[in-house]
């Protein structure tokens, strides 16, 4: 009987990370707020990519001090901080707008902190809960919260812009986007605040029982210095790197495609990438669970690869106009390109943790992910800038998409060195605990 409370209790933490991440995620509906920003601000268009890259890279780096932080104190009081800041950084943005140094200290230094430090807590609160054989499945379903967020975010959004928009003095109308991320900000804070109450570990002495009804064995857990000196941290760094950077490249592009072709009802091509970026989170949590996470990871970079080429082509074809980007079926091929873009880049945020977590253990899982999870922070902060590079030297995109098949390639063939890599660790700890290996 106890043994089912505490599965009662795994699914309550599961749920609450899954909420808090709900919040959390008003990161991928930036350009949503962005659209909408008045020409009276003076902003540019690099100007309005800077709140959101730097609340990319300000969320990876607070990984690491959050990883450790929830280690040591608890996923609870993690939570709670990172759902004040990401309040507080929101209400600030919008209250000294519009200030560029206001949204990009707001938005992205302190908002890009308190999203780091909650979704930090989330995962390993509630995987401790479960066994290893649904590891997969627990997280991809907690992380989709954060990828399924825009979901709502943007629709919401794209009204509270309208019902806040105002006239200016030279009578030309303009979106509400201060009033807009104030409100955001004072919804998440009290909200996350709230949900993390529900984050616990489980108690001391606790046993998870295994699908056959036997204890889990314990595996293996290495500290932050033994991860960063071995091999494996750097394959699989290299890997998410090359898998958060097509997702975080492209996805603008795809916006940019949904704008052509949805015109007024552009926010659907963002709901329809966050749909795909929650369901690719789950499926691969659970695929994995199945086949293995390398195998899964070969899957998804290699469909990825055929995605972005059909983006590419996708691209083509609308600049070479002839109306071609407004047919319906442009549109729906538009929206399932998008869909699968969205579903393999999310896959990524469900099999690497769980990679983290068979590969070095449990019990530096949150600094050992931290660590791993700044290849996402700089994908985020190196490709989109490489891209923009690519674009002003040769007026077009085309040689981004060839460099991130590549890239995506290359990372499906290195799924076999960290497969062999993973192998030798947990042969090394079975051998030092002194159990046999199987075979």
């Amino acid at each position: 009987m106890g043994n089912e409370n505490r599965w009662v209790r795994g699914e309550v933490v599961a749920a609450a990370g899954t909420g808090i991440n709900l919040g959390l995620g008003v990161l991928y509906a930036w350009s949503v707020l962005k659209g909408g920003i008045p020409d009276s601000w003076g902003w540019s268009n690099a100007d309005k990519a800077l709140p959101y890259s730097v609340a990319c890279f300000v969320f990876s780096l607070a990984m690491v001090l959050a990883g450790r932080l929830q280690d040591r104190f608890g996923p609870g009081m993690v939570a709670m901080v990172g759902g004040g800041l990401v309040g507080v950084g929101c209400i600030l943005a919008g209250m000294t707008a519009p200030s560029l140094a206001g949204f990009i200290i707001g938005f992205g230094v302190i908002g890009g902190m308190g999203i780091g430090f909650g979704y930090a807590a989330t995962t390993p609160a509630a995987i401790k809960w479960f066994p290893p054989s649904r590891t997969g499945l627990v997280t991809g379903i907690v992380v989709a919260g954060f990828g399924l967020a825009p979901v709502y975010i943007a629709p919401l959004a794209y009204w509270l812009l309208g019902t806040y928009q105002t006239t200016n003095a030279a009578g030309v109308v303009e979106k509400g986007v201060a009033p807009t991320i104030v409100a955001f900000g004072m919804a998440f804070l009290v909200v996350v605040t709230l949900l993390a109450q529900l984050l616990k570990n489980p108690p001391p002495g606790h046993v998870i029982a295994s699908q056959a009804g036997k204890p889990a064995s314990k595996g293996i857990d290495m500290s932050f210095r033994e991860v960063l000196a071995t091999a494996q941290f750097y394959v699989l760094w290299f890997m998410y790197f090359c898998g958060a950077a097509a997702g975080l490249t492209f996805i603008s592009v795809a916006q940019d495609l949904g704008k052509r072709t949805l015109g007024e009802l552009a926010f659907l091509a963002v709901v329809v990438l966050a749909v795909g970026n929650a369901t690719g989170r789950v499926v691969a949590g659970t695929v994995s669970d199945k086949l293995g996470r390398q195998w899964t990871m070969f899957a998804v970079f290699l469909l990825q690869a055929v995605v972005v080429f059909a983006l590419y082509l996708l691209a083509q074809s609308n600049a070479a106009g002839e109306g071609a980007g407004t047919g319906p079926v442009f549109i729906a091929i538009t929206l399932a390109v998008v869909l699968l873009l969205g579903a393999n880049y999310g896959a990524n945020l469900s099999l690497f943790p769980s990679t983290a977590k068979d590969v070095w253990g449990m019990k530096g899982f949150g600094l050992n992910y931290g660590l791993l999870f700044t290849a996402w922070g700089a994908a985020g902060l190196l490709m989109p800038w490489v891209n923009g590079q690519i674009k002003d030297a040769t007026g077009s995109q085309d040689l981004t998409y060839f460099i991130i098949i590549g890239l995506m390639v290359l990372a499906a063939a290195m799924t076999f060195v960290s497969r062999a890599l993973a192998t030798r660790t947990l042969a090394a700890a079975k051998l030092a605990a002194g159990t046999a290996v199987p075979g």
